[in-house]
This record gives C-alpha cells, structure tokens and sequence, in this order.
C-alpha cells in the first residue's frame, strides 16, 4: 500500500521514473541498409556509412559516395547488428543466409571470419592482403590505414589443416619481402583462434 512508503522511498520511485523516460528518450541509431550484389555489399550514402569508414575503416569509400563492404566485413558487421543486408530482391538476410551465401564464393570463409572477428573484437584493424599474398594485414591498436604501415600479415589455418614445408616457406618469404611480421591464425571447431608469430632468425 502507498502508505507503507516512506517520504524518501516515494522520491526515489519519482526519480527512478524521470531517469527511465530519459534514457528512453535517447534517439536509437537505425542500422544501415545494405545491398548485397555480385560479390559485393554496398551501403548507402548517408554520414553513418562514413562513420563506419572514417572511424574504424570499414570497406572502402567509392567515388559515387557509397561504401563498399568485403563479405567478411558484412558479415561482422550484421553480427554486432550495424546493418541490414538485403539480396538483389529487397530480400533481408540473417546472419546464416548471408554466411550460406558468402561460403559459396569463398569456400574457406568460416576459418578467415573467424581470425577477422577474433581481430576485430580485440581492437584491431584488420583488412586484406591480397597484393602481399596472404589473407590479411592487420594494423596496431589506434593505427589507420594510410597513417602507418601494417605490423602483420595473417594467414587463417584450420588446427585439422596440413601445411607443407615449402607452403610455410613461402609464407615467411612474403612476410619478409613485405617488411612485415607473420602470424598464423589458428582455427579450432569452436571457432576459437590462437595465434602463433614467426619471425626469421640468424644462427
């Protein structure tokens, strides 16, 4: 009953109240829209996709103003629920369609995902490395592409997966040719990733 309430139980009920319309008074960010086309996944042009660029370096800014996410960045992206992704239908995608979707241009996708999640999560930022040769090149914390060169080169391998001598070889020749160091992402089945970092050595 009300009358079991003291004066200063009643006041801080009242501002209770007052806080609770407060924070429900916060504007809620809307998710960006997405389109997922031909390999691709544009995003429209509004300050939020620059957002995601100019802060974190997500996909890449196309003259037309658009901003055009790689799959895995999509994929991360619609897991932290930043987007919406829709298929050339204005169909909207879950994370499992979308992932069923991406597999199929990229067979080894869930291993490369799981390495890029992992990074990201940590803080870092991490993006291809295709004209090195490896998977991915991946910045120190608070650094951007175009501000410094990239610290690593990583290459996401399932913990089941062989590796020929002359593969890891090679692998640390890229490293070394690129002035940068190597890491291998090592995938579980739960999806968790160790890293290992190799480095040349003089006898």
């Amino acid at each position: 009953m009300v009358d079991d309430y003291t004066e200063k139980q009643l006041k801080d009920l009242k501002d209770l109240k007052v806080k609770d319309i407060i924070l429900d008074s916060k504007p809620r960010k809307e998710k960006i829209k997405t389109v997922f086309s031909n390999e691709r996944v544009l995003a429209e042009v509004l300050d939020e996709s620059r957002e995601l660029y100019n802060q974190s370096r997500y996909g890449t800014l196309l003259d037309n103003g658009k901003l055009q996410l790689s799959l895995l960045e999509a994929l991360y992206l619609l897991e932290k629920n930043k987007i919406e992704i829709a298929d050339s239908r204005g169909k909207n995608l879950d994370f499992e369609q979308f992932l069923k979707r991406a597999t199929k241009f990229e067979p080894n996708f869930w291993i490369r995902y799981c390495v890029f999640k992992d990074m990201r999560n940590r803080g870092y930022i991490i993006k291809t490395a295709l004209k090195f040769g490896a998977d991915f090149r991946v910045y120190d914390r608070g650094v951007k592409p175009g501000e410094d060169h990239a610290r690593w080169i990583i290459y996401p391998v399932h913990e089941g997966a062989t590796l020929t001598w002359y593969d890891f070889a090679a692998k640390n020749r890229v490293a070394h040719s690129t002035k940068k160091r190597l890491m291998m992402g090592i995938v579980d089945d739960e999806g968790d990733v160790t890293y290992y970092e190799i480095r040349w050595m003089k006898p």
